[in-house]
């Protein structure tokens, strides 16, 4: 009896040790690839407002929650501190940066190479990577616009990888640039803006460097520099760098999950925003250092579905200290 039980646990065990990981599919369209695993759907867009993944595709299949923005990881110019008013009437329209607003507040900031890549990249590439468990997305765009003095073709790639049997994705951007600067960043949407009625699609901004804050503080528009605003220079670097939005359905008021994005190395963040612009804009700037024309610099993220604060920090202090991304179908890893 004892020999024919082991026989069994055996045979159960083995079978149990050699199932296939939970399957994954993607489905490439025209203008967009759609993915689905166990816990989330995506897509990710080839065609009009492109890079990261496209607005309101993001599902949390555990709630059937889904972001409330116009995307997430959407990235826009390369730039540096400093005005382009002696230089204006020079540049693309697309490329000229104003301050002083309610906009882009009081700090003089311009851009180095164009043009914005979300709205006006039109059409990227996006190459697909699959996994034993896991799939991932591969885009790059060169830049095609400068400012004067300056060269076009640096380079964006950004790697997003779906893991299954998690409720998040990780991402990275990075910058192989062709132009020297003292302080050049890269500008990004992370984890992404939140469109809103006074509040109807989230209940509370949580920003580790700040706290819990209720949505009736983005009732009524100001600049990114009054209030919510982090900056490297005079905040120094924060021990995480996670900003959040709770959830909450429109239709019944019910409070969904946190909905984050995390860059997993807190010293790149130069500047991140969190203010009311008609929407809450949640820009962050990444990088702010010397560069000289052949070098890179980098960027990684964990973007996803979280259902407390404690979740998120275990996650972030799992991953944190990383800068890059690397994978093929053999696997990824993060890296510095």
């Amino acid at each position: 009896m004892k020999r024919k039980l082991l026989a069994t646990l055996a045979v159960c065990f083995a079978v149990t040790a050699t199932l296939p990981a939970a399957d994954y599919t993607v489905v490439e369209k025209e203008d967009q690839i759609e993915i689905e695993t166990p816990q989330l759907h995506a897509a990710v867009r080839k065609k009009g407002y492109v890079s990261g993944v496209a607005a309101q595709s993001f599902v949390d299949k555990k709630t059937g929650m889904r972001d409330a923005g116009f995307g997430l990881d959407i990235v826009d110019w390369i730039m540096e501190p400093g005005s382009d008013e002696s230089y204006r009437s020079q540049l693309d329209p697309e490329l000229v940066y104003t301050f002083g607003n309610l906009y882009h507040g009081q700090r003089p900031k311009r851009s180095i190479e164009g043009p914005q890549i979300c709205t006006r990249a039109r059409e990227l590439q996006p190459e697909v990577i699959r996994g034993k468990d896991f799939v991932a997305v591969r885009q790059q765009f060169r830049y095609r616009t400068a400012a004067p003095g300056r060269k076009t073709g640096s380079l964006w790639t950004q790697v997003l990888v779906f893991p299954l049997g998690k409720r998040y994705f990780l991402s990275m951007d990075r910058i192989d640039a062709v132009n020297d600067s003292e302080a050049m960043f890269l500008r990004i949407d992370m984890p992404g803006h939140i469109r809103h009625q006074r509040g109807d699609t989230f209940s509370k901004v949580y920003l580790s460097y700040h706290g819990e804050i209720p949505s009736n503080e983005f009732f009524a528009d100001f600049p990114p520099d009054e209030k919510f605003n982090f900056r490297r220079d005079r905040d120094g670097v924060p021990q995480r760098m996670i900003r959040a939005y709770q959830l909450r359905d429109p239709k019944t008021g019910a409070t969904g999950p946190w909905l984050a994005g995390m860059a997993l190395d807190p010293a790149v963040v130069s500047e991140a925003w969190c203010h009311q612009r008609g929407y809450v804009c949640m820009i962050l700037e990444f990088g702010e250092r010397p560069v000289r024309a052949g070098e890179s610099f980098s960027a990684a993220f964990i973007v996803g579905y979280f259902d407390s604060i404690d979740e998120m920090n275990q996650v972030y202090d799992q991953f944190k200290g990383h800068t890059g991304l690397e994978v093929s179908p053999a696997g990824w890893k993060l890296t510095n």
